[in-house]
């Protein structure tokens, strides 16, 4: 009899849809559900912002050019991985991330905390010609993004998409306030969508990312968003007993 149902389910193509959503929102709510009544889902960390203009513009072209199919933001808690890479990830880091660089693939190193551990130079030479830094790297060069200028006609609308899945970009008065208190000053007045062009140019000029400032690069952006990675958390604030409860 049970085999009998079992077929008459199996042959019911729109029974068996039924069901089938049935248990997937099942499962996905056991799952979900429970976080949004978590208080520590997201750890409370100091220094976590959402990206400049320029530093956005840059993650866009690093999702473009398929650099994470290579690359995870995600440093496991192991002690190899931290002897390599530094602290291991939190998800307070990637509360801006939409969407987020977590992952299991590796064909290059974790880039988690990339930021700082080398010089502009250094990443503009790597990312034009690989090889000509890490011999032994599989990486394909990538000399267009020295010479193609940054396209920044629509960086308001990028950051007001974000800001619609809750990146605390601000389009008014009381969100540029809230900001400044959460932020600071100066990282508020960089989130403020209003002056994004302005910000994007200004951060560009003053990083000289791609060592010419005539103009402004695809590259400056690259390697602009790269140099910001994992630097946001001082973790020499915190005592490692306050994460341990995530491991």
């Amino acid at each position: 009899m049970f085999n009998f149902k079992h077929e008459w389910v199996e042959t019911n193509i729109g029974l068996l849809l039924v069901l089938t959503m049935l248990a997937i929102s099942i499962g996905g709510l056991v799952e979900i559900a429970p976080l949004f009544f978590i208080k520590d889902t997201v750890e409370k960390v100091d220094g976590v912002r959402p990206y400049t203009p320029l530093e956005l513009r840059g993650r866009d072209i690093f999702q473009r050019e398929g650099c994470y199919l290579c690359h995870s933001q995600m440093i496991r808690p192991f002690r190899d991985e931290a002897l390599r890479y530094g602290h291991y990830s939190l998800a307070a880091e990637s509360q801006y991330d939409h969407p987020f660089q977590w992952g299991s693939k590796r064909t290059g190193p974790d880039l988690a905390r990339v930021g700082k551990k080398y010089s502009n130079e250094w990443h503009v030479a790597h990312l034009v010609s690989p090889r000509s830094m890490v011999p032994q790297s599989v990486m394909p060069n990538y000399p267009w993004l020295l010479s193609t200028e940054l396209d920044i006609s629509d960086i308001t609308d990028r950051m007001k998409a974000l800001r619609l899945v809750g990146v605390p970009y601000s389009l008014n008065q009381d969100e540029y306030d809230a900001n400044v208190k959460k932020f600071g000053k100066e990282t508020a007045d960089m989130l403020n969508i209003a002056d994004a062009r302005k910000n994007l140019i200004a951060q560009a000029q003053q990083g000289n990312y791609d060592g010419d400032r005539s103009s402004i690069s695809e590259m400056d952006a690259l390697v602009a968003y790269l140099q910001v990675l994992g630097t946001m958390v001082d973790f020499r604030k915190y005592d490692d007993d306050e994460f341990v409860k995530y491991r």
